[in-house]
């Protein structure tokens, strides 16, 4: 079964979406300083609907936040938000999170084979990268994926653990744990060594001044005016 990623059939630029976003029936009777906000509150539930699929908590968080700045309701600061992102992306919320279900889907066994080796990877990118550990760079290779294959960061994470554990016989949460043992703390170890050194070292030469002035006043004391 191959892969089939749903898409908006009438996608426009993004110049366009965003001039459609500004002139929507709801953006248009904003100040511009209302409609950036709810363009920013618009693209947070854009994130959330791509890392979990899910959006309607956040939008009522969000919409009762904005009316109680505003002079409308949560109703309609609702509405607002609803209207705006849809210009903005060219889909609705819930076609949006629908698509990434269905992509979901349609997953296949080399797409599994994938998420298999993204989850291989962290091992490398840990030991070879500067202070990461093993939930930062699982969600890093997890949102790749979830970009790749159009799904949601979650289900591309579970793909990831599911596929591993059945590979290897044990749970990719717990080689995580190992990872971080192995490659992460050490390095924070080493920086944590490396500060103390400094501030040890800054320490002695501060007080070797002080000392060294105090032994040039005394000698300027003992000597009487010049």
């Amino acid at each position: 079964m191959n892969q089939t990623i749903q898409t908006n059939e009438t996608a426009q630029s993004p110049q366009a979406l965003a001039h459609d976003a500004r002139e929507c029936f709801s953006a248009r009777l904003l100040s511009d300083a209302q409609y950036f906000e709810c363009k920013s509150v618009a693209r947070i539930i854009e994130r959330e609907i791509l890392y979990s699929g899910t959006f309607k908590e956040k939008l009522g968080d969000y919409a009762y936040a904005l009316a109680r700045s505003q002079k409308f309701d949560v109703a309609k600061a609702e509405t607002i938000l609803r209207d705006v992102f849809k210009a903005s992306t060219g889909q609705s919320m819930n076609q949006m999170r629908e698509s990434l279900v269905n992509n979901l889907d349609a997953i296949n066994d080399d797409n599994r084979q994938q998420a298999y080796q993204s989850a291989c990877d962290i091992g490398d990118i840990m030991e070879n990268g500067d202070k990461l550990t093993f939930n930062r760079v699982f969600a890093s290779q997890a949102q790749n994926l979830a970009k790749e294959f159009s799904i949601t960061d979650v289900a591309a994470k579970r793909i990831m653990g599911d596929e591993f554990n059945k590979a290897e016989g044990s749970k990719l949460y717990d080689w995580g744990k190992e990872l971080d043992e192995q490659f992460f703390r050490p390095q924070i170890d080493a920086e944590k060594q490396q500060r103390e050194t400094r501030t040890s070292r800054k320490g002695r030469t501060g007080t070797n001044a002080k000392s060294n002035s105090s032994g040039r006043t005394r000698q300027r004391a003992r000597s009487g005016p010049q």
